[in-house]
């Protein structure tokens, strides 16, 4: 491997950005050379932290012991989705408030395999079974550490990153784990869901966790960059067009399906509409109500479907959506035209054409950010316009049709919960979605 270590590491979580932050300390924690017990309020006054009738530039309230946890108000899940509430949270480890701008933010100080813990149990239910519990504790663990690597390369190296192209006609971005400056991951689906130990851990996460304490996918003695998602589906598409542009072997287009290279070419438009518009056979392709208890929590259930969707715009609000989640004015909108597609149908780039303005907007995320209130499911989708205008070719309606739910690399996790049922252990279920990836120990 690239890199191998005896201890397990520590991760900094960000967890809630705010003016103001009020949190309650659930057992003894030294902070100030002084030990401190019960609710307590942060907040920004003028740039600093206000705390205690005192000033400071950063607080590191540490634990007493591993009994001691500490409850954050208010933190925001699901931001910028449609499931978006706020929840009162518990963890364990330290917690740092920091300075970021003009908030202040909490983050979460704690080892990698207790980290786990919780992230399996916040990303599906914690009643999943064992092998797909498994399988995500191996991914979860390798984006974990390879994103710690990445952090702080980029950290040491002062290295400038950039995660967008502008120009006067295009606007090509992608969101990952370098928007995060001063900690490792986010607690939110940007990075991976993490809500400390409010998500019950059960016997069986645990078992999960630890039987595979330490245990990384890796290509060719490289850590894995490991993604996944909810529904690729049906196909699965590659690292490089949802993020920077770099391709991974591992993470290659395959069919969710025991016959993996049987698909049609999705870069390609007329397969792509043909495949999204049918609903091909595909281990993602469920409606089991048990099978999908075991991925989705509550607030993902109130998805009613993924696999396949619709989506319907309105003349009038099309527009006013546009230019509200662009920041741009394009006028009525005329068209939405494909320009190019990944290997499971995802839009890469996605030219409107309005009444005002044209441009080219990408990638995956970034176009599905523009053209919903949250976010559409996947940028997998047809357009068909109806009640086109004869005058200004402005349709009174556009209808969105999808396929997937999220980017559609690495694991699908419904597909896996549908391998798991089937007998499959998680070492083929890790093999079914990274090619040649090999499970090594990295601590």
């Amino acid at each position: 491997m690239s890199k191998s270590i005896t201890k397990e590491p520590a991760v900094k979580v960000g967890i809630l950005s705010a003016e103001a932050i009020n949190f309650e300390l659930e057992g003894p924690y030294y902070c100030k050379d002084a030990i401190w017990v019960g609710p307590q309020m942060v907040e920004m006054v003028n740039g600093r932290i206000s705390w205690q009738g005192a000033l400071y530039d950063s607080l590191h309230f540490v634990a007493s012991s591993r009994e001691s946890t500490f409850m954050l108000r208010d933190v925001v899940i699901g931001l910028g989705y449609h499931w978006e509430r706020k929840e009162d949270q518990r963890f364990s480890g330290e917690l740092h408030i920091i300075i970021e701008g003009n908030h202040l933010t909490a983050v979460n100080i704690l080892p990698v395999e207790d980290y786990l813990a919780s992230v399996i149990s916040s990303e599906m239910s914690a009643n999943a079974s064992i092998e797909l519990l498994k399988a995500h504790s191996v991914i979860s663990r390798s984006w974990l550490l390879a994103q710690i690597l990445k952090h702080d390369r980029i950290s040491e190296s002062g290295e400038l990153y950039s995660a967008e192209t502008v120009t006067e006609d295009e606007i090509i971005k992608w969101y990952d784990r370098e928007d995060h400056v001063n900690f490792h991951v986010c607690a939110d689906d940007h990075c991976q869901r993490y809500q400390g130990i409010t998500r019950q851990t059960t016997p069986e996460v645990a078992k999960a966790v630890s039987e595979t304490r330490g245990e990384v996918l890796t290509y060719f003695g490289e850590l894995c960059d490991a993604r996944f998602s909810k529904c690729c589906g049906g196909v699965f598409e590659e690292f490089e067009n949802c993020w920077e542009p770099r391709h991974y072997d591992y993470l290659e287009a395959r069919r969710d399906a025991p016959n993996e290279y049987r698909f049609p070419d999705l870069r390609v438009e007329e397969k792509a509409v043909e495949w999204i518009e049918r609903r091909p056979d595909a281990y993602c392709n469920t409606d089991d109500a048990a099978i999908l208890s075991q991925v989705l929590n509550n607030y993902d259930r109130e998805t009613s479907d993924f696999f396949r969707w619709t989506v319907s715009y309105n003349r009038a609000e099309l527009a006013a959506l546009v230019k509200e989640r662009s920041g741009i004015d394009f006028g009525d909108i005329i068209d939405l035209k494909p320009m190019s597609r990944g290997t499971s149908g995802r839009l890469i780039r996605l030219m409107i054409v309005g009444t005002k303005r044209t441009m080219i907007i990408g990638k995956e995320l970034e176009i599905r950010r523009i053209l919903s209130p949250s976010h559409l499911y996947s940028a997998a989708f047809t357009v068909e316009r109806r009640a086109i205008d004869a005058t200004t070719g402005v349709p009174e309606q556009i209808i969105l049709r999808g396929a997937g739910w999220g980017h559609g690399v690495g694991l699908c996790q419904i597909g896996a919960a549908v391998m798991s049922a089937k007998g499959y252990d998680y070492r083929r279920i890790l093999a079914h979605y990274f090619a040649n990836a090999e499970i090594s120990t990295y601590y």
